[in-house]
Formats: structure tokens, C-alpha cells, sequence
């Protein structure tokens, strides 16, 4: 993974307050933190890190005043309703240091025939150096059958990777389409449970004449 260089300035004001007028600059609110090192609470250029963070594993080397500070995003925290980052925590890391991750998950191909692809993960739980964390994983459904499953411990994991999380955890589930008259089913035993009572329509006689 390519590295992305930010240059950051040092935060000497705190609060809610400071905060907003950071945004309001057009610039991002942020702490530097790990290895045992103090943390750096600093300001990053907003549209740059937004930009650099459509990853969510990005390798960040933030520039501090001439000294600089390999770093992975931790938390980045955005608004509810506007989706604009607010804050973001960075975790310092080393070359050749394995951290753990989530990556996200894509599938590719078509199941089989009259079935339903039922994605039971977004994203994977692996081990990789630092400076080679893999964008994605992909999990492929070729031709995959009613009934069949992919496990955590099934997805090909590209080179360096190990898996981080449970091995068992279904990942993809296939199961059968639901034939019109099981939905029909379905649908009338949901109304049932529901209390909703459908009224029979009885035609009258000479109604129509």
C-alpha cells in the first residue's frame, strides 16, 4: 500500500469550541498516538485526508514540524447527518511491524442458479505488516449452489496476510430462492402474526348490471 504524506501542525487549543473552528478552516482535528509515546494532538489538511482516508487502512506518514510519524487510522469519527470527518485517531506504527485490521470484503462471480447470496461479513479480521495492508479480499461465488457456505478460513488471503478473527465464521451464505407460493406463504403468515385481516371481496348478483 502506497504511503500518503500529510503535513500536520501542532494543536495547542482544546475543546468543543476549537474543535468546530478547526472544521470551519477547512481542516481536520487529530491525535497521534502508540509505541509509548506521548500523544500528539495535532491539525491535518481537511481535503487531503479526506481523500487519503476512502481507505480505511491507509498508511498516513504525517510531517510534524520536519520530524515524520507512520501512522494507520484507528477511529475516524464523522458526522451523523452531513458525513463530514469530525476527528480522527492515528495509531503510530513501524515497517515491518504486523498489525490487525479490518478489511473489507467483495465478492465477485455469479451463484448458482435460483439462489440467494446472503453476505454474512463486510469486512475480515487479518494480521499484515503494516506497510502491506491489503485493500480488500475477495471471496468469489462462481457457480456456488443452494446450501453451499464460505467460512473465514476459506477466503485466500493475499501474501504476507493471516487470518486474525474466528476461522469458522460464515463469511457467504447460499440458499434457495423462494418459489411464488412460499413467498405467498410467507407473506400471508407475516399479515397473521401482524393482526391484519384480509376482507374476502364476494361479488352480487346483477352488481354489475
Amino acid at each position: 500500500m502506497a504511503e500518503t504524506k500529510l503535513t500536520a501542525t501542532k494543536r495547542t487549543s482544546f475543546g468543543k469550541g476549537a474543535a468546530r473552528a478547526i472544521r470551519r478552516s477547512s481542516q481536520i482535528p487529530a491525535v497521534v498516538y502508540g509505541h509509548g509515546e506521548a500523544p500528539l494532538h495535532v491539525t491535518l489538511p481537511g481535503h487531503e485526508t479526506l481523500l487519503a482516508l476512502r481507505n480505511s487502512n491507509a498508511l498516513l506518514n504525517i510531517d510534524l514540524e520536519g520530524q515524520s510519524h507512520l501512522t494507520i487510522p484507528k477511529d475516524v469519527q464523522r458526522d451523523a447527518i452531513k458525513g463530514f470527518i469530525e476527528h480522527v485517531d492515528l495509531l503510530v506504527v513501524r515497517r515491518g511491524e504486523k498489525v490487525t485490521v479490518d478489511v473489507p470484503v467483495h465478492l465477485e462471480g455469479e451463484a448458482g442458479p435460483e439462489t440467494v447470496v446472503q453476505q454474512e461479513l463486510t469486512t475480515l479480521s487479518v494480521e499484515a505488516e503494516a506497510t502491506h495492508i491489503p485493500d480488500a479480499v475477495t471471496v468469489s461465488i462462481e457457480g456456488l449452489e443452494a446450501g453451499s457456505h464460505v467460512a473465514a478460513s476459506q477466503v485466500t488471503l493475499p501474501e504476507g496476510s493471516s487470518l486474525a478473527g474466528d476461522p469458522e465464521q460464515l463469511v457467504v451464505v447460499v440458499t434457495a430462492a423462494a418459489t411464488a407460493a412460499q413467498a405467498e406463504a410467507e407473506l400471508e403468515a407475516a399479515e397473521a402474526e401482524a393482526g391484519i385481516v384480509k376482507e374476502e371481496h364476494t361479488e352480487v348478483e346483477g352488481e354489475n348490471a
